[in-house]
């Protein structure tokens, strides 16, 4: 069932009677429903077995609601819904809708940069494998594989991985017209010159993705065949190569995983440790016996029973791995409210009959023992990470005499060398945790900074004023709580820096802000903290809590600001002075210098001369003549 557009509607919330109108119309059927906002966005899509105490729920009793649902309850200006036969046709549909549309309340996570995934670009031609925090699918064909627990065990299996299969080892190519010295060593195929063509690369990248998938039995099993496929064929050569890559895949198999008692069924084994607001889950995944990957999710309890959190992060984790990774087996903590539904459409989704238990004695419910045993661990070192930030951050509440804990940190940092490609960052932490999704970097275009001649105050200056230029356009922005405000700037520096930006931030033409802002710096010799206009820093102990955080902003500042910063000379030295002529692509500059040899002879070409290059006309040849000599001189 469809609804109008919503786009000149009231949220519900605020709509009583329409609400009430249109929870009326919503039948007691299993189906799917579909929020949406003002702009006919979907919010959210869930399934339910009676859709119309289902999406009641999210009008009444509200003050239960964790502030992601309630953000979401408040944005809803029209609700549509979709009957089903049956439960299980249900979650199938929710599954395919959110695969489809990927709303941004459909998220299991509470923080989803918590744990790493493996994403595999399969949306390329060349696909990319590459460890990311994000799980944002910008296309639908691209696979993610985790989130993984142990991030060091991770990074140690891809780099395994990188050496034993050739694979595109660097995101961006080195050289334009030739491949790097990874080709050579025949560590990669040659991605960035297309020496190898999609389709063949795409099988290797298929070899690859077997490993995260837990199948590197049935991969030993292909590379045994192709071996000895070579073998027989006296290709010694590449069957040496596959026998190599065999024994690294032995070593992973062996190194790096824990063996189980006896046995032979693949099998997923999920727990979960909870406290009053949150709960760890973890998910091991079993294959011929052996331990090949571990699984974290983090989400709120919000008053749901244990078996729903299960069964709702099992719906979320199977709903985007391929039908080949779901097991024959599911051992539960907690009984599942709707377990015979989930295996029904696991199994129609594998092919094959999915089991899924609650172990209750023997081997089995000792294995989940074990999960539920690393879940506890998992939420109390979550729990102490929970503890240490709120310290701090009270601590610096006390320190800065602030009304409340400060939600939003904003740390700023300026990075050149002599002046040269002066940049600024910025990087902001939430309460207490880096949230890298808001870092920003600043290139300074103040012409009077430039190289040899150094102004961090006039970079600062330059900084602060892009940043906060949006609220002295629009004041108001301040008094609607704008969740982008920060609750303390910090500077890296000491009284100077600080008073730059200072002279800044209560500037009258710029709708002076200082009075909404905490603003502070943060001086590297004594790790001693300033305030706007005192001569003297705040009396601190350099290892108090809340100082600590401060450092840790600090310096993430400056590591985001160092790292922009080498970005930029490392590209501004790989620039060819060609770069710079208008008109000029990298094909016509290879024909010219294929045809000069250097830019010193093109440099002391004729127009004439330069034309005779193939792809170079009258017009683009005097233009090329003139830019290396500005005077425009005539030949």
């Amino acid at each position: 069932m469809s609804a109008a557009p919503a786009t000149q509607l009231l949220p519900l919330v605020k709509d009583v009677e329409r609400l009430e109108a249109r929870l009326k119309e919503i039948p007691a059927e299993p189906g799917v429903y579909l929020m949406r906002d003002a702009t006919d966005g979907i919010l959210y899509i869930g399934k339910s077995k009676k859709l119309r105490n289902r999406v009641r729920s999210y009008f009444r009793d509200r003050q239960r609601h964790t502030d992601r649902i309630a953000m979401m309850v408040r944005q809803i200006v029209e609700i549509e819904f979709i009957v089903t036969d049956t439960e299980a046709e249900a979650l199938a549909l929710e599954a395919n809708l959110v695969k489809q549309h990927q709303p941004y309340f459909n998220i299991l996570l509470k923080d989803d940069k918590k744990y790493p995934y493996v994403c595999i670009t399969w949306s390329e031609d060349y696909p990319r494998i590459f460890i990311t925090r994000k799980r944002r699918m910008k296309n639908e064909r691209d696979r993610y594989y985790g989130p993984y627990v142990d991030v060091r065990l991770l990074r140690s299996t891809l780099g395994l991985v990188k050496r034993l299969f050739p694979l595109r080892q660097r995101p961006k190519p080195l050289f334009k017209d030739r491949p790097c010295l990874n080709y050579d060593m025949g560590r990669c195929p040659g991605v960035c010159q297309q020496l190898v063509t999609p389709d063949d690369y795409r099988k290797i990248v298929q070899k690859v993705a077997m490993i995260f998938q837990g199948r590197i039995g049935e991969l030993s099993e292909v590379l045994t065949e192709q071996m000895e496929q070579a073998a027989t064929e006296l290709n010694f050569e590449h069957a040496a190569i596959l026998r190599d890559r065999l024994r690294g895949l032995e070593a992973l198999h062996a190194d790096q995983k824990v063996s189980l008692p006896d046995d032979t069924v693949s099998r997923d084994a999920i727990a979960l440790a909870a406290d009053d607001k949150h709960c760890c889950i973890q998910l091991f995944q079993i294959r011929a016996g052996k331990l090949v990957g571990r699984l974290g999710f983090f989400a709120e309890t919000n008053g749901a029973e244990p078996g729903a959190i299960l069964q709702r992060v099992l719906e979320e984790h199977y709903r985007l791995v391929e039908a080949l990774e779901i097991p024959q087996a599911i051992l539960v903590q907690h009984e599942l409210p709707e377990g015979e539904m989930l295996a029904d459409w696991l199994s129609d989704r594998r092919s094959r009959k999915v089991t899924i238990l609650t172990p209750q004695r023997q081997l089995k419910a000792e294995l989940i023992e074990m999960v539920e045993r690393n879940a506890q661990y998992e939420l109390e070192r979550t729990q102490r990470a929970a503890d240490r930030n709120t310290q701090a951050l009270q601590d610096l509440a006390d320190l800065l005499d602030l009304p409340d804990l400060p939600r939003r940190i904003e740390g700023y940092d300026i990075s050149h060398i002599q002046g040269a490609n002066a940049v600024a960052s910025q990087v902001v932490f939430v309460d207490g945790v880096p949230a890298k999704q808001h870092y920003r970097h600043y290139k300074i275009k103040n012409p009077n900074v430039r190289s040899g001649r150094s102004d961090d105050f006039a970079s600062l200056a330059e900084t602060i004023q892009r940043r906060f230029r949006k609220y002295a356009d629009d004041p108001r922005r301040l008094r609607h709580g704008d969740t982008d405000f920060p609750d303390v700037v910090l500077i890296d520096g000491g009284k100077g820096q600080l008073s730059a930006v200072v002279a800044v931030l209560e500037n009258p033409s710029e709708a002076p802000l200082l009075d909404d802002l905490k603003v502070i710096s943060l001086a590297k010799q004594r790790e001693e903290v300033f305030l706007p206009r005192a001569s003297q820093p705040l009396t601190t102990e350099p290892e108090q809590p809340g100082v600590q955080l401060l450092r840790r902003v600090r310096d993430e500042s400056h590591r985001f600001a160092v790292s922009f910063h080498r970005q930029q000379r490392l590209k501004q030295s790989r620039r060819s002075r060609l770069d710079e002529i208008p008109g000029l692509g990298f094909e016509r500059q290879k024909q010219l210098l294929a045809h000069f040899r250097s830019i010193d002879y093109i440099r002391e070409a004729s127009p004439a001369q330069i034309a005779e290059v193939e792809g170079i006309g009258p017009r683009l040849a005097q233009e090329i003549y003139n830019y290396f000599r500005p005077s425009n001189e005539s030949p």
